[in-house]
């Protein structure tokens, strides 16, 4: 089938997921949308992260998507069971596939999340988590600076190596040995994170186990893109299309030609 998938984030994290779809699913068009006009989502209430993934959608489905990705953890602990309600085609969010691969890395049963506020408050992680092995510990760090740190692009900076020092400190002092990279921004600090936590514990990078669901999921529902389609993909944000485009091309393995700023609350 030849329709896109429609991705969507806060702001730019997103492009993490997208670049593993784009990876994983090479015919595959993507139509993403980034909310950079409202990012950082962490901070808001439920309420409020409903009203802007249902715009999102809205806005999502007169692209003529056959599926949605949230890619945005925020998002999916806040506002997936109301988008699945909203429309009638698959939606996947990125909470799950993360949750199933921390539990298949652990050998002590001990993990760690790092999420932004909503996320860490929410307990999306623990939930899914503790359905897959009631033994599993979670210990949770909401790291609310970590989203603006990348939106700047101040990925490996001085700045950054001190609040991710400041943040991880606790943590381990409790013995995991996987940790999840619980919001599509932090991916993008891996290197840092990595360096801080040390070789033993494992990172979990949602984005990638995504693209592995959402393909399963196509091809179980035969909505695979022909192995002879050419994949377009397209941009749409609220605001700030130039420091988009530096930042996308920074991400995904592709020039992003052009960034279209639309008005979101118009939906």
């Amino acid at each position: 089938m030849n329709a896109p998938i429609g991705v969507f984030d806060s702001g730019v994290g997103g492009l993490t997921v997208a670049k593993e779809i784009m990876r994983q699913l090479p015919n595959e068009s993507l139509v993403y949308f980034g909310d950079t006009a409202r990012v950082p989502y962490g901070s808001k209430s439920k309420k409020t992260v409903c009203k802007y993934s249902k715009q999102i959608v809205n806005f999502l489905m007169t692209q003529n998507v056959k599926a949605i990705v949230i890619a945005c953890n925020t998002a999916s602990a806040l506002a997936r069971e109301e988008l699945e309600e909203l429309v009638d085609i698959p939606v996947i969010d990125v909470v799950q596939p993360g949750a199933k691969m921390a539990a298949d890395s652990t050998k002590n049963n001990k993990i760690g999340v790092l999420g932004t506020e909503s996320t860490v408050k929410s307990g999306i992680y623990e939930e899914y988590l503790h359905k897959i092995n009631p033994e599993i510990t979670v210990v949770s760090k909401a790291c609310p600076l970590f989203v603006p740190l990348v939106e700047e692009g101040l990925i490996e900076d001085r700045i950054t190596e001190d609040i991710v020092g400041r943040y991880l400190h606790d943590m381990k002092e409790y013995e995991i040995d996987a940790l999840v990279l619980g919001c599509t921004h932090y991916p993008l600090l891996r290197g840092v994170i990595g360096r801080e936590m040390g070789e033993a514990v494992k990172l979990v990078n949602p984005a990638y186990e995504t693209a592995k669901s959402l393909k399963e999921m196509l091809r179980e529902k035969n909505l695979l893109a022909p192995a002879s389609s050419k994949a377009k993909y397209h941009y749409y944000v609220s605001d700030g299309v130039d420091k988009f485009i530096s930042f996308a091309d920074s991400v995904l393995p592709c020039h992003v030609d052009e960034t279209t700023v639309i008005d979101i609350e118009a939906y």
